[in-house]
């Protein structure tokens, strides 16, 4: 198994690509390791020291590792090892009751009513046909949290590289804010959801 590896704008994320779907559809983020309870592959790369966060996309991972603990020469060759053992053994990425319960993979599914849902759905299409893979190409995904019609702003989810990226607020602001306010005249601003 070759297991190809990509930096990220993020310095403190690695994205790995083992050249196979690691969820197929969707995506999933542990924050820690009780959330990575939930995924032997994401248990199995916590229980290396330095690992922040993990982050599981359609066919690649991100590892954001602790800014203050190794680097990516001493943390690289453990979390290869642990992907690699973890696709050899035919674990399941996620365990059967994380697999069906989902566990916040997409939008926000709060449902809008008349002209404010015909705003959310042009915003999640935008996102998801123009931005998200963009976006995941960096070892990332962005999620519509909320539209405010009152003021005009959406509150946006950043994760995996996105998360704590030192140019994820050029990237929400620079991209994502002027491509929505373009397409969509109702939208006044973008947000990070902390």
């Amino acid at each position: 198994m070759f297991i190809q590896t990509e930096t990220t704008p993020n310095p403190d994320v690695l994205k790995f690509l083992p050249g196979r779907d690691v969820l197929g559809e969707g995506s999933r983020e542990f924050r820690n390791v009780d959330e990575a309870e939930a995924s032997p592959l994401a248990e199995a790369i916590f229980a290396l020291e330095g690992v922040r966060r993990v982050f599981l996309g359609s066919d690649f991972l991100t590892v954001t590792k602790d800014g203050a603990g190794l680097s990516w020469p001493q943390l690289k060759a453990p979390v290869l090892a642990a992907i690699m053992e973890h696709f050899t053994s035919g674990a399941p990425v996620l365990r059967e009751a994380a697999a069906a319960g989902g566990g916040g993979e997409g939008h926000d599914d709060t449902e809008y009513a008349g002209e404010t849902a015909q705003i959310v759905a042009e915003i999640k299409d935008l996102l998801d046909s123009r931005i998200r893979p963009a976006v995941a190409q960096d070892g990332g995904d962005i999620l519509f949290d909320r539209f405010e019609v009152e003021t005009g702003v959406v509150w946006l989810h950043m994760r995996g590289a996105c998360s704590g990226c030192p140019s994820s607020s050029a990237t929400l602001k620079a991209g994502v804010e002027n491509m929505l306010k373009h397409y969509v005249p109702e939208v006044t601003r973008v947000e990070q959801v902390l």
